[in-house]
């Protein structure tokens, strides 16, 4: 069984850390990866610890849906540019794997700005700051994903060394 769970934690860790830039719930899949490690043998994490990690993996799923929605409104952009980044993100994952998300949100956001009635100039400072938000949003998951890995790390190392 610890064997399993200790699959498991390092498979939800660098998924996690994947689905930080993809469009997956990265901090909640590499927090569930190191509470896997925490009921294995393997390693014991402090209360404090996983408290703390548990809270910021909260805050930062709650707020990368608000970041790039900020971003949009900072500058200019309105709701239909906020849906067409997130219809812009989702298409642009299939049609273009990779690369397809970020340009998607652009793309996305300039598309619904220019269907509201926008001006193209307006547009595309709306599709700036979605894109913005959206980098934020991937820099703040990314962040605390590989903090994940290495507190996991660290207590995976005492274990085996």
């Amino acid at each position: 069984m610890d064997q399993l769970l200790l699959l498991l934690g390092i498979a939800g860790l660098l998924i996690g850390l994947a689905g930080a830039v993809l469009p997956l719930p990265g901090p909640p899949l590499s927090y569930a990866g190191l509470l896997c490690l925490h009921f294995s043998n393997y390693a014991e994490f402090s209360t404090a610890t996983l408290v703390s990690l548990g809270l910021a993996t909260a805050v930062i799923a709650v707020a990368d849906y608000y970041v790039p929605i900020w971003g949009t409104k900072k500058f200019g952009g309105t709701a239909a540019g906020q849906w067409g980044s997130m219809i812009g993100l989702c298409v642009g994952f299939f049609v273009i794997p990779g690369i397809g998300i970020f340009l998607g949100a652009f793309l996305g956001a300039f598309i619904g700005e220019l269907i509201a009635g926008a001006p193209s100039g307006q547009a595309m400072r709306a599709a700036f700051g979605s894109f913005v938000g959206f980098l934020a949003g991937i820099v703040m998951k990314v962040i605390l994903c590989l903090v994940m890995i290495v507190v996991a790390g660290v207590e995976l190392w005492d274990y085996f060394y």
